[in-house]
Parts: structure tokens; sequence; C-alpha cells
């Protein structure tokens, strides 16, 4: 037995070499291009983590490190005093708790429209299907303006309620467009037959045949709606007067406005007064940032994977 350990060794360790051999080798053109595309992707990565390091250090640094630019990549004087003002705050967590609840009902509604609008546009025997393609067309091009929006929603009786920051927004035509061409590209017709053969209904279709093979595109489609609406504070600002109903977005604008002082608010106050309301207000810029970033910071890397795919499938011309 020892012998024929010993004669598979030497075949393999012979076979290694005829390997290596058949291996294409690189030219130095080819090896030059590799290591420039190295060196850029490593000064990209640098240029990115760089800031947000930056930002995270200086959230849990003190004031005067920051002010005297003590910070680089690490905390100086560790403290949270930034985030204990700031989670202090009137309203922050209700806020935050908002934010959930429209990032949550959003995407989800935003995510199905764009689906069921998307897989009948994508079937070519829809009747009137490049009709509707052009009409979507049209209105991702042209809109009516703010006013006219205001007046819809207004219309409606949504002003001042939750129901302003989910449904107005809901359906993104880009995101329609987008999920069209990923069914049409990737949805083998074979299985729709099949499915309809074996008395699948069109939801039936969509459900058990076309959703499970387009965990790429939902990916997509989700992370783009929720990073939207996480970030959104324009049409709160717009659509929003009861504070009870503000997202976090609307209120740590409040805390930054609140953060900078006026020539009247000066006045009244003494050196070590200001000079202690300036340093506070340094660091809340930094933990304003941290806060609205983490998320999303957090949810990105799980859809990751699907994000790349669903982009490259979805994004094919049609």
């Amino acid at each position: 037995m020892s012998t024929t350990i010993r004669q598979t060794t030497t075949a393999i360790r012979s076979a290694a070499p005829a390997r290596r051999r058949r291996r294409i080798r690189e030219s130095r053109e080819d090896r030059a291009v590799l290591m420039v595309i190295y060196v850029v992707l490593a000064l990209i990565a640098l240029a990115v983590l760089v800031p947000l390091i930056y930002v995270v250090a200086a959230s849990f640094s003190s004031a005067i490190a920051v002010i005297k630019n003590k910070v680089w990549l690490w905390p100086v004087d560790p403290s949270l005093a930034a985030y204990v003002g700031v989670f202090n705050y009137p309203g922050f967590w209700l806020s935050y708790l908002n934010t959930i609840v429209y990032t949550a009902a959003g995407t989800a509604l935003s995510v199905s429209l764009s689906v069921l609008m998307g897989w009948p546009l994508s079937r070519p025997q829809l009747y009137g299907r490049r009709i509707f393609s052009s009409l979507l067309i049209f209105a991702f091009i042209f809109n009516g303006g703010l006013i006219p929006f205001y007046l819809v929603v207004k219309a409606l009786h949504m002003v001042n309620t939750r129901w302003s920051m989910i449904i107005p927004t809901a359906l993104s035509i880009f995101s329609v467009i987008l999920a069209r061409t990923f069914f049409k590209t990737t949805i083998p017709e074979e299985l729709v037959q099949a499915a309809r053969v074996d008395g699948c209904g069109e939801f039936g279709i969509l459900w058990r045949v076309v959703l499970p093979m387009s965990k790429p595109v939902l990916a997509v489609l989700a992370l783009i709606f929720a990073v939207g609406i996480w970030n959104q504070y324009f049409y709160a600002l717009v659509f929003l007067q009861s504070t009870d109903l503000f997202p976090v977005q609307l209120v740590l604008r409040q805390i930054l406005e609140l953060s900078q002082l006026n020539p009247s608010d000066i006045s009244n106050l003494s050196p070590a007064e200001i000079q202690s309301f300036q340093n506070f207000a340094t660091l809340v810029k930094y933990a304003l940032i941290v806060i609205s970033s983490l998320p999303m910071l957090i949810f990105y890397p799980l859809l990751q994977k699907y994000f790349v795919q669903g982009m490259r499938i979805g994004s094919l011309k049609e």
C-alpha cells in the first residue's frame, strides 16, 4: 500500500509542472495594466474610507481635539457628548421610528408596484405594451413640477399625514424599466409556458416562478428605494407640519440649525458659554453624519452580492 501511495505522489508531482506549463502566461503589458488598476482601486478605496473613518473618530473625540486638528483616524480624548446631546433631543427617537416606518412601508409598496408593472410590460403578448412603455418614458422626462404635485397631494387629503411620505412617491418609472428589462432578459419563456400548462394563473406564475428567480432585481429595487426614503427630508419639509410625524432627517436638520448661533444670541452669552456651544456644535455635525448613515451602511452589505448582478442584468438595452 505504501508503494501505491508513493506512486500516486510521484504522479501528482510530475503532473504539477505540466499544469504550470499549460497556464497562460501574462505579458509585461498585462501585468502593468493590472498593477495600474490595483493602484487606482486602492486610491479610490482610501478616498472613500479615510474621510469616513475620520468622521467616526471625530464624533467620538473631544471638541478641543477636533478643533485643534489632533484627530485623524482614531478618537482623541474619547467622549460620547455629541451622541448624548443628539439622543436626548426631544422627539429624536419618535422621528427615528417614523423613518423606519416610512422606509419599510415605502420600500415594500414601491418594490411591489415596480414588479406588478414591470412584469406585464415584459410580456410580448400584452396588448398595447409599446403604448404603455411610451407613456412611461414621456412621464419620466416631463412632469408638472412641485406646485401641481403638492396640489394633488392636498386634494387627496394626505398633507400632514404619514401617507404623504409613502404613497405620492411610491412609483418610480426608472425602477419599472429596470424590472421590465430584468424580467425580459432573465426569465425563460419556457418556464412561464410550463407553469401555464400546469394550471397556474398570471399571479401564480409571478409568485411561484418569477419572484424566486428575481432576487437580484428585487434587492436592487429595495436598496434604491430604502436609501432614497431614508435620506428624504424635502417632501417631509413640504407635506408635514406636525413634529410627531417628522422623519429623523428633518429632526437632524433641526438639531444642526439649533447648533448655529445667531448674532442676537451671542450678545446674551458669556465668552465661555459661546465657546462651549461652538465646541458642541462641532461635534454634533460629525455625530449627525454617523447617525444618518449607519443604518444604510449596515443594510447595503447584506444586498451587495445581488446589487451588482441586478444592476448588470437589469440595465441591458431592450
